[in-house]
């Protein structure tokens, strides 16, 4: 009865320890070849190489965040400079 117990509780503590992580870079997990604005782009110079945003938010806190989606990919702003550009899930 005992060593069921015993065995038991060496299984449970030693579950954790046996198993796996993956684990992937952020850039990894989409589409590289996506071109996407870098940071500290202006607007108009984001307007002016990927055109006009599908849509546009903002700009909402302080300091400003603005938000302007494109097609496969969504640009945040910080008051008129890029501060990140996610892409978008498939």
């Amino acid at each position: 009865m005992y060593r069921l117990i015993i065995g038991s509780l060496c299984l449970l503590l030693t579950s954790p320890i046996l198993s796996d992580n993956l684990t992937m870079p952020i850039g990894s997990q989409g589409d590289q070849e996506v071109q996407r604005p870098a940071s500290g782009l202006s607007k108009a110079k984001v307007e002016k190489r990927f055109g006009a945003p599908e849509s546009m938010k903002g700009p909402v806190g302080e300091p400003p965040i603005s938000i302007w989606k494109y097609n496969g990919f969504t640009v945040y702003f910080e008051y008129d400079k890029v501060i990140h550009t996610v892409l978008d899930k498939a």
